[in-house]
């Protein structure tokens, strides 16, 4: 035993954690801040002293050295969970924790993996008799710390085992309601936490949209920036986005320059983003602001190839706005209607995916999870809740009285701002897909008609006609030079 580490009673803690990056140790010291002994282990095992002698010294958390010595710590049936890198390393990590395991323990992933993934271990440990959870963890490492939002799914039998700990250690909303409950069987906890990244990508995004805006149409100061958005902040717009970004236009570098301006504009991501455009193309939902989120952050990679570009490439030279107020109000309109658009979207995703999973998913209590403690905690997530308490069968956000009042109010602000932002030759790719969804999600009759005669044309793909029952499909010999046969109908 090592000189810092405590002795160790056998079976006397309430959970294991393994994997002591910022995440794992802050959900630890928060298990402990609720009175529940935690033993803990690291690959690299000076981490676990480490930890021990410095940020956990005076709690109740044990350090131990080998995963029998950590399976060995708890109380029965034992939970174990992962705080580690999603793909292989779960899978090695679970592999090592098997053989030392019974029946009834359970295993918790809280990293981001990748849903298919958790259905998969879900399975394949349940014929083995153990019980797997994923849980998607969001708010960083301050919410780690402190409440985050706890989106768990997997084996439905672990859910008693689990329940307490993650109600006590996530966020609570202002009744007292923790931002945690079960959300479905196997990979339904990890599919919400990646649409919810996948929003938060659409909701940095439009941020820096609308900073970008304001920037070059009013020629504004980080302080006037900073004004603007903590004022945003006070009403419809209220988040935590919103109020760490009105923070950030206020940080100075060591020279007194605007930090904001000592950034490289280029940006990383890690793959839930990506994760939920691809998943929409495979259901066939039109998340198109997620989408252009995760572009966005593509183009901004290749920062070079810009720079070129922009010594080739002439766009408009902006002139400054001729009303301030005006201005402003606009891009606010387009940063609130635009952002309905993305959990709208994030939303029919979920529910397409719900369909197709044989999942139960509560979208209002989801809505609830994602009000604190999350990097999308915002306001804005009551009026969600709100809308599926009237009407848990609600096919889209948008048809719910709130949302259609707001949009159907402030499109007009929100139509200006886009068309500023093309007068001026700001790229505004979020903005503008939210604005050509809520019109195509709007209008009866769209152009498809014509592209399906296209297809029909050169492939002889059918088409359904408007004078006849949906479902019978029908094939023309545009030329008079084609067959009779057509090809057979099916969408992918």
């Amino acid at each position: 035993m090592s000189k810092i580490e405590k002795p160790m009673q056998p079976e006397s803690c309430d959970i294991g954690l393994i994997g002591l990056a910022v995440m794992g140790q802050n959900l630890v010291l928060n298990m402990n801040d609720h009175g529940y002994k935690v033993a803990v282990f690291n690959r690299t095992v000076s981490k676990v002293d480490d930890f021990i002698q410095h940020e956990a010294a005076g709690t109740q958390v044990v350090g131990t050295h080998t995963i029998e010595e950590l399976i060995g710590a708890l109380k029965r049936p034992r939970r174990v969970m992962m705080m580690v890198k999603a793909g292989d390393t779960v899978d090695q990590v679970i592999e090592e924790l098997v053989p030392h395991l019974e029946k009834g323990d359970i295993v918790i992933d809280g990293g981001n993996s990748h849903y298919p993934d958790t259905n998969r271990r879900t399975r394949d440990l349940a014929a083995k008799g153990i019980l797997f959870v994923g849980t998607g963890v969001s708010g960083g490492e301050e919410g780690a710390r402190h409440g985050p939002s706890i989106m768990p799914g997997g084996n439905p039998e672990a859910w008693p085992h689990v329940k307490e700990i993650f109600q006590a250690i996530a966020a609570k909303v202002e009744d007292g309601t923790p931002c945690c409950d079960w959300v479905g069987e196997e990979g339904a906890g990890h599919y919400v936490k990646m649409v919810h990244n996948g929003i938060e990508y659409g909701d940095m995004q439009l941020i820096c949209e609308a900073y970008d805006l304001l920037e070059t149409g009013l020629s504004l100061s980080v302080e006037e920036l900073s004004d603007i958005f903590t004022e945003w902040n006070k009403g419809e717009l209220d988040s935590y986005l919103i109020e760490i970004t009105a923070e950030i236009f206020l940080k100075k570098d060591d020279d007194g320059a605007p930090m904001l301006d000592k950034i490289l504009d280029t940006a990383g991501q890690k793959g839930t983003g990506k994760w939920t455009g691809i998943d929409a193309l495979n259901l066939g939902m039109p998340v198109t602001l997620i989408g252009e989120a995760v572009f966005a952050r593509c183009i901004s990679a290749i920062k070079e190839e810009r720079v070129a570009a922009s010594k080739v490439l002439n766009g408009p030279t902006p002139k400054p706005a001729a009303d301030r107020k005006e201005f402003i109000e606009r891009v606010r309109c387009a940063l609130y209607c635009s952002k309905m658009i993305s959990y709208a979207q994030g939303y029919m995703l979920l529910r397409e995916a719900a369909k197709e999973q044989k999942w139960n998913l509560n979208y209002g209590g989801i809505a609830l999870m994602w009000r604190g403690g999350c990097i999308i905690r915002s306001r804005f997530l009551g009026k969600i809740k709100e809308a599926y308490d009237k009407n848990p069968t609600l096919t889209n956000l948008l048809l719910d009285d709130f949302f259609s009042g707001v949009l159907n109010n402030y499109q007009g602000l929100w139509r200006q701002a886009v068309v500023q932002a093309i007068q001026y030759g700001v790229p505004t790719p979020a903005f503008s897909t939210a604005l050509a969804f809520f019109d195509g999600y709007r209008t009866a009759r769209l152009p498809a008609n014509l592209l399906q005669a296209q297809r029909d044309f050169f492939g002889a793909h059918t088409y359904e006609r408007v004078d006849q029952p949906r479902g019978k499909f029908f094939h023309t010999n545009w030329t008079g030079r084609g067959g009779r046969v057509s090809s057979s109908t099916y969408n992918v």
